[in-house]
């Protein structure tokens, strides 16, 4: 893991802190292959160039995001914007449901939505996988 998301970690509060470690240490176990750095003043893990997962501090949670997350068929993953992503949000680590996550992992990388062309495309998403 990069040390600028290392550094986003050690930056919140003591419960935030545990969530944000538990998401990157599982996102990095479960991605290995993946580039991740600050992005947007957030870590985010890419596949190929392409976002795929990433977290964020709100007001008063952690917010995990799955930039194709609508096409993964999860209840417990909700809609978030108008294109296809999809989030969980947390408050403490102990609502990280592990073995959930691993399958939503495992999903970020067979089901991909062309965000790194989006701009080009003029807001247009294309299917990747």
């Amino acid at each position: 893991m990069s040390k600028d998301i290392q550094a986003y970690n050690k930056a919140q509060s003591d419960e935030n802190r545990d969530i944000c470690d538990l998401l990157s240490q599982e996102i990095s176990n479960g991605l290995p292959e993946a580039e991740n750095k600050i992005w947007h003043a957030h870590p985010v893990w890419f596949l190929d160039g392409n976002p795929v997962v990433g977290y964020s501090k709100l007001k008063n949670c952690i917010r995990l995001l799955f930039w194709s997350g609508q096409s993964f068929d999860e209840e417990s993953l909700q809609k978030e914007g108008s294109f296809k992503a999809a989030e969980a949000r947390y408050t403490a680590a102990e609502q990280i449901n592990t073995k959930d996550l691993k399958r939503w992992l495992k999903k970020s990388r067979e089901i991909q939505w062309d965000y790194k062309n989006i701009v080009k495309r003029k807001g247009v998403l294309e299917r990747l996988k």
